[in-house]
């Protein structure tokens, strides 16, 4: 099965608790802290199959997990937490960045190994308030993405008087 055909797995780590951020990439298992009463499965679990994995606001990351995201990157294994067993793992990052990571390598709070590692190739994106002309082809495309996910009529735009393409 080709990387395309597994899971995309989306992680937003501004979004995460610090307390929680492990649990949730890595999984547990039963009895690795209070109230741990099954297995779980971590993102980047589900994500080592083959999958890619999507990190978005990566400079929010807590610095102890980045040495554990290093270790998978580097060696290819990761451990779920209350475990020692290594699990293979094969994936795909996609990591995305408010701001310059190199600012973050400066102050300290991210890894300058760890940017090494994730960044093969790097995208840089204008802000949408500095790409005005980019803003009506994009509404018009998730406006008409909208009424089919919703089986309705594409609704006119005032720019064209007909429904969008």
């Amino acid at each position: 099965m080709l990387r395309h055909d597994k899971p995309f797995i989306a992680v937003n780590c501004g979004a995460l608790p610090e307390q929680m951020f492990e649990s949730e990439m890595f999984g547990y298992e039963v009895g690795a802290f209070t109230g741990a009463q099954k297995r779980r499965v971590g993102r980047l679990m589900k994500a080592a199959s083959g999958g890619p994995l999507f990190l978005d606001e990566i400079e929010n990351m807590p610095l102890s997990l980045q040495v554990k995201l290093l270790r998978v990157l580097q060696d290819g294994v990761l451990e779920r937490l209350g475990s020692n067993q290594p699990v293979r793992a094969n994936l795909r990052v996609v990591a995305a960045a408010n701001g310059d990571m190199n600012e973050h390598v400066t102050d300290g709070t991210f890894r300058r190994d760890l940017l090494h590692r994730l960044n093969v190739v790097t995208i840089t994106l204008s802000p949408l308030n500095e790409r005005r002309e980019d803003i009506v082809p994009l509404f018009e495309h998730f406006l008409l993405d909208a009424a089919v996910r919703y089986q309705r009529p594409a609704p006119r735009t005032s720019r064209t008087g007909n429904a969008p393409n």
